[in-house]
């Protein structure tokens, strides 16, 4: 197969240096890349800033924005036979960017923040034949309902949900969510180990779509 993976955090300037942002290390993704090369399939990694060597053997493009997120994945999307979307996209931007740098004046600042673009539901409404397979943080409460309105607002195959915790650590606790709404697989252990249970997941199963 072709895949396409997301992976990393995107960054929304306030001006020339500050930005809105998240902590995301990009680890599940780049691991879910190497995964897949291992698996021989070929990769196209769309990837935000974070301080790790892209995979060998794979079509990679460096983004910081949403809206270039979204454009590699316009770009991309089309050859491919599915996506593995783990990037942690900003959901907020600052309304106006500022050209330069901010000076503190000595009194607050208001910011008006807007929604960034929905690249997983794009990519979702225009998926045809290829499959989906989102990532969902959630925290503890209503964790599994959220993951799962994710899963149909965005036209999913399936939904890895997974917590706070998996935030810049090698290791994570996923749980992978069906359109009915049932829990079909868990999976615990090392950010590696995971992707190649998930790899072999989506050759399991939607593969042949």
């Amino acid at each position: 197969m072709r895949i396409l993976i997301t992976a990393g955090p995107t960054r929304e300037y306030l001006d020339d240096v500050r930005y809105l942002s998240n902590a995301s290390s990009g680890r599940m993704g780049y691991a879910l890349a190497e995964a897949a090369i291992a698996c021989g399939h070929q990769v196209i990694l769309v990837t935000g800033p974070v301080g790790l060597t892209p995979p060998r053997n794979c079509q990679v493009h460096h983004v910081e924005t949403t809206d270039e997120l979204l454009g590699a994945c316009r770009e991309a999307f089309p050859a491919c036979d599915g996506v593995i979307a783990t990037a942690a996209v900003c959901d907020y931007r600052p309304r106006e960017r500022f050209s330069g740098k901010l000076a503190k004046t000595g009194v607050s600042l208001e910011l008006e923040l807007v929604e960034t673009a929905d690249v997983l539901a794009e990519l979702g409404q225009t998926k045809a034949h290829r499959w989906i397979m989102g990532f969902a943080l959630e925290s503890a409460e209503f964790a599994h309902q959220n993951a799962l309105r994710k899963l149909k607002e965005k036209n999913c195959d399936i939904i890895v949900l997974n917590g706070p915790t998996a935030i810049g650590s090698n290791t994570n606790d996923v749980e992978l969510i069906a359109p009915s709404g049932n829990a079909i697989a868990q999976y615990s252990g090392s950010k590696t180990d995971i992707a190649a249970r998930l790899i072999e997941w989506i050759e399991a199963h939607l593969s042949r779509q």
